[in-house]
């Protein structure tokens, strides 16, 4: 194919705003741009000197430019993101996070709850936040229990309770489940808390001291002690996390660039307090400076629909086009979001910190990555091979007593864990607790799948046990012709402790036991522990999940309906399974035949 004649191209290339798109020689998009000016921005692209190494190397892939003129720049930025979005090319700034973030949820009973919430807000209450992770939700709830006393159990738990729980005797609870309190003060104490999560800490704290010196008037010295240390409490949350001089909501973002990586630091501002952060590493293919890095990290961040946008975004460095961006999110928005660089006083103590804190995690993230390079070698040296692993696999059989056995199988390459190709498999029709035929249906399942193109070939494949478990690995793999896989069994050892794993080279039987300090020895581990958590996450997830089953479930010729109404007559499970044939005749829907077909599938009678 001949080479991309980009002197033509520029030629008939427009001045107006819009996107190009950068095609390899097979038609793969390598990259996705926009540009105020089409002709000069991609004209830059192929200038004669003041490239990057990284630029050229995107250049010179290049056989087919296709651009999409835009009416305005913000047009532009939307068609820009949708694009990155739908297709993630190699050389774009990829944002790979877009969970939806928690809530606290204070809902609208009798006696209200609090509990953590994540999705729709399909329930009737009142809902705070986003916070940055559950684990930031957790630390308010905690405080809130410790200060307000706000129920936080189950309603089934809520609803059967016959005396006060644990968190009644700890005072963390003032148990409305057995009227301990009046609704009126636990509604009081609903009040407090949504004042102090609306950011109210000021308006909550006055009403506090007044509620106190009226207590104390009163002679009601024990509840003027409470109202004093609520107080208290309220005084050093507001010391360690408010910001003064902010009003409403508010995002601060910092970013670090170096060693071919970028950490971009989120400070999550709510109602003049600081919920929490959070750490994204942008993987960069081209050389991006900090702005470059903003001005693809944001839109992928905010435009996505997931996370709500603050009315005030600062960073440390002004991305390209900022204004142009600021009124892409104040349309999306639908009302006005300020993205500012120059701030004093609190913001900029609070900017520092995080580009501070931005600078210190990249840098702990290099040496992460290098330690994995370290130990990548270490692997490759002692496994004789030609060069560094790309990708490696690793099995594992997790069960109770044969009780909802699951295999797990997780993916690391150059990077460490590669998550999105991590797989579970749920083992059935085997003999309970046989780990071999366990392990041998998983990777016959996975093997079959990777022969037909699923996904890559691993260079190593790591099986959790000893000469069965790898022995069932080394008989799939010729099963389905599977060759240049090497093959390694991790055996726990006599001492079952990590450090004395036996190593099984599964072509040669060749057994080694490792030094403990071995840097191949902790990356083998490291792969080893996180396919047993995999595993153990999703056995435990089937067996609570086949524990719920219902009995009748299983009865053939019994659906949705016909169970409702045997369990509408008879109250349970336990209820039909104690009711005779001519009981269960006199149930809609359930003849003669069936009702001996329940009852002898509920006592085991065979045919």
């Amino acid at each position: 194919m001949p080479e991309f004649d980009h002197k033509a191209f520029l030629k008939t290339l427009t001045t107006r705003p819009g996107v190009y798109q950068m095609y390899d020689a097979e038609g793969k998009l390598l990259y996705v741009g926009k540009a105020r000016n089409l002709k000069n921005r991609v004209g830059s692209y192929f200038r004669a000197s003041g490239l990057t190494d990284k630029t050229l190397a995107l250049v010179s892939r290049i056989h087919d430019i296709q651009v999409t003129v835009t009416t305005t720049e913000v047009d532009a930025l939307l068609l820009e993101h949708n694009l990155i979005k739908s297709h993630q090319p190699p050389y774009n700034i990829l944002l790979r996070d877009d969970k939806s973030y928690p809530y606290i949820f204070l809902s609208g009973d009798r006696f209200p709850r609090l509990s953590l919430h994540r999705g729709a807000k399909r329930r009737k209450g009142r809902y705070f936040g986003p916070y940055p992770s559950a684990a930031a939700v957790r630390e308010s709830l905690h405080f809130l229990q410790k200060v307000f006393k706000v129920r936080q159990c189950e309603d089934s738990y809520f609803r059967n309770r016959s005396r006060p729980c644990l968190q009644y005797q700890i005072d963390r609870c003032t148990a409305p489940c057995v009227d301990l309190v009046s609704e009126t003060e636990y509604g009081e104490q609903v009040e407090n808390t949504a004042l102090f999560l609306q950011g109210k800490s000021p308006e909550l704290m006055v009403r506090l001291a007044d509620e106190m010196e009226r207590a104390a008037a009163e002679l009601a010295y024990e509840k003027a002690a409470v109202y004093r240390d609520q107080l208290a409490q309220l005084q050093h949350v507001q010391a360690s996390q408010g910001i003064e001089g902010v009003k409403g909501d508010l995002d601060i973002m910092a970013v670090a660039v170096a060693g071919g990586r970028a950490c971009v630091q989120v400070l999550f501002v709510r109602a003049a307090r600081v919920l929490g952060s959070k750490s994204y590493y942008p993987p960069l293919k081209l050389q991006e400076s900090g702005a470059q890095v903003l001005a693809a990290f944001i839109p992928q961040y905010y435009l996505g629909g997931v996370r709500a946008l603050p009315a005030e975004i600062i960073v440390n460095e002004l991305p390209e086009e900022s204004d142009t961006l600021a009124e892409a999110l104040t349309a999306h928005a639908g009302r006005q979001v300020k993205l500012r660089s120059r701030v004093r006083e609190a913001r900029a103590r609070w900017l520092k910190l995080a580009a501070q804190t931005a600078a210190t995690n990249l840098e702990s993230h290099l040496a992460g990555r290098q330690s994995l390079v370290e130990r990548l070698q270490a692997l490759q040296d002692l496994l004789g091979l030609p060069e560094t692993p790309q990708r490696m696999e690793c099995f594992d059989i997790s069960h109770s007593s044969g009780e909802a056995t699951t295999a797990s199988c997780v993916v690391f390459d150059q990077n460490g864990p590669r998550k999105a190709d991590y797989r579970r498999f749920n083992i059935d029709g085997i003999t309970p607790g046989d780990d071999y035929a366990a392990m041998q249906q998983a990777l016959e399942r996975r093997y079959r799948r990777l022969k037909a193109g699923e996904a890559a070939l691993p260079d190593i494949l790591f099986i959790d046990g000893g000469k069965g478990q790898v022995a069932q690995a080394m008989d799939v793999l010729a099963e389905f012709q599977l060759e240049g896989i090497e093959v390694i069994g991790v055996a726990k050892g006599v001492t079952r402790k990590a450090g004395f794993e036996t190593l099984l080279n599964g072509a040669t039987g060749v057994e080694r036991q490792l030094r403990a300090d071995h840097p191949a020895l902790h990356l083998i581990q490291q792969i080893r522990d996180e396919a047993h958590r995999f595993a153990i996450t999703g056995h435990r997830a089937r067996r609570a999940k086949a524990r719920q089953r219902s009995a009748l479930e299983d009865i053939p010729g019994v659906g949705s309906r016909r169970r409702r109404e045997l369990l509408r007559h008879f109250g349970s499970a336990q209820g039909v399974e104690n009711a005779s044939v001519e009981e269960l005749k006199k149930i809609t829907g359930i003849s003669a035949t069936m009702a001996q077909q329940i009852y002898d599938h509920l006592h085991n009678i065979a045919d």
